[in-house]
This record gives C-alpha cells, sequence and structure tokens, in this order.
C-alpha cells in the first residue's frame, strides 16, 4: 500500500509541472512568435515479481509477468513551432517569417540569438534592432532621411532617399533554421540558443532552400490555442484530483489495517 501512495504523490508531482506548462502557454497568449509548450511524461521504474516467460512448469511459461510500477516523472517539455497566426502592424519594421526560420540576433556580450518575434526598430544611428535593443544579424543601417523603407519577401531590404528616382538597396535579411528546433535553449525574451541537441544554425535566403519567407507589416502571434489549453487544464486537474484520491483511499486502508486490534 505504501507503493501505490508514492505512486499517487509522483502522480501529483507531473500534473503539478503540467499545470506550470500549461500556464505559461496561456501567460503569452498574446506574445509575439511565441511557441506553445507541451509537458511530456514517463513511467518509473518497476519492480518486478514475476518475469513475462518464467517456467511455470517443466514445460510451460508464464504468458504475463508481474510488475509493479511506482509512477511517473517528467521527461521533457518541447516546443511546438508551428506557424502562428499574423497580425496585421503596418509598421515598416514589422516582419513576420511565413514558414520556417529565425531571425538571428547579436547579445550584447557578443553571442548570437535566435527569434521568431520580428518587432524590429532602429537605434540612434539607424540600425535594426529588436524590442530589447539587440541588433539584428547581419547588421543593415537604414539611412535617416529614408522616406519609404521597403523589405521584400527575400530579405532584400531596399529604402527612398530625398532626390533619388529609384530606391537603393541598403542590406539584405538572413533567415537560419535547425534540424531539431525543439532542442534549442529558451533565453526568455523571445530569444533562444544554441545547444547540442539542436545542432549549429543553417543561414539562408528567406523563400529558399526550405526558409520561410518574410512579410513586412505583420506579425507572428503566440501559436497558442486558448481553448485547447483549457481543455488540457481540465484533464490535468482531474488528474491530480485523481491522485490525491488516491493517497486518500490508501491511507483509508492502512486506517482500517491499524484498527484491527482494539
Amino acid at each position: 500500500m505504501m507503493r501505490a501512495m508514492w505512486s499517487a504523490a509522483a502522480g501529483m508531482s507531473v500534473q503539478q509541472y503540467n499545470m506550470d506548462t500549461i500556464s505559461n502557454n496561456l501567460a503569452n497568449v498574446n506574445t509575439t512568435g511565441y511557441k506553445k509548450a507541451r509537458a511530456e511524461f514517463q513511467d518509473l521504474l518497476y519492480q518486478t515479481v514475476n518475469l513475462a516467460g518464467t517456467s511455470s512448469s517443466t514445460s510451460t511459461t508464464l504468458p504475463a509477468g508481474i510488475q509493479l510500477g511506482h509512477g511517473a516523472r517528467l521527461q521533457s517539455v518541447v516546443h511546438e513551432y508551428s506557424t502562428g497566426n499574423f497580425r496585421t502592424t503596418g509598421g515598416r519594421f514589422d516582419m513576420a517569417i511565413e514558414g520556417d526560420g529565425f531571425f538571428r540576433i547579436t547579445m550584447p556580450d557578443g553571442t548570437q540569438a535566435f527569434t521568431r518575434d520580428g518587432s524590429f526598430g532602429v537605434d540612434q544611428n539607424g540600425a535594426l534592432v529588436n524590442a530589447s535593443g539587440y541588433a539584428l544579424d547581419p547588421q543593415i543601417t537604414v539611412p535617416q532621411d529614408a522616406t519609404s523603407v521597403t523589405i521584400g519577401q527575400d530579405g532584400t531590404v531596399t529604402v527612398t532617399q530625398p532626390g533619388q528616382s529609384q530606391p537603393q538597396q541598403v542590406g539584405q535579411i538572413t533567415l537560419v533554421k535547425f534540424i531539431n528546433p525543439t532542442g534549442l535553449n529558451q533565453l526568455g525574451r523571445n530569444l533562444v540558443q544554441t545547444t547540442l541537441a539542436s545542432g549549429e544554425p543553417i543561414e539562408g535566403t528567406p523563400g529558399l532552400e526550405g526558409l520561410g519567407s518574410i512579410q513586412q507589416g505583420f506579425l507572428e502571434m503566440a501559436n497558442v490555442d486558448v481553448a485547447e489549453e483549457m481543455v488540457n487544464m481540465i484533464i490535468g486537474q482531474r488528474a491530480y484530483e485523481a491522485n490525491s484520491k488516491t493517497i486518500q483511499t490508501v491511507d483509508q486502508m492502512l486506517q482500517l489495517v491499524a484498527s484491527l486490534k482494539r
């Protein structure tokens, strides 16, 4: 009976992780470029009383064994990199990636980070930066007297300046992809970094070699489905409740055993 109590306690623990993941998804339902997470579990070790295939006589074997489990544990929290819905902003530096790919960002310490958040602006020097002020890589500088800025689906950035009849190209935005994006390390602030599991970034031109195209004047919203998360929350709540009921039931059984002798 003690095994059942500890198994139920392990079940309550993993459901708490499940609820933590769901609550974070709901908290980021309006976060630009956020990718929803999913908690995945695995069963714990089994105590083998009888192994299937053990001889039951000189000529027969057991068709099934006896293995008693010890509950479950959190295996991983996986982020799903499906494309979210687009929202029209009209901002000339706002960009959404239609398909696979990430923007590359240069961090203050010189390291690289990556993001699906295309809400860019310009700093005091006209360089394209994200909401935290980190520069887009490769760096693109927009002239201060530019009257219009056009970002093509292939990432070409052209501007029109006073006295010029033809737009001038000032830079080329590239995107990167990963062989295993679920292995990326979440940094917060809509940024991720590479790990051994994600593989190295593969750079390319937007719209080519499996990379998505860039849509100017749009932002990608979170791919969180509120209705789905609410259903998952109900399932998690009921699973937590069922495990707590198991502990209560085992406690009542132990109480009955303790009261056999008066």
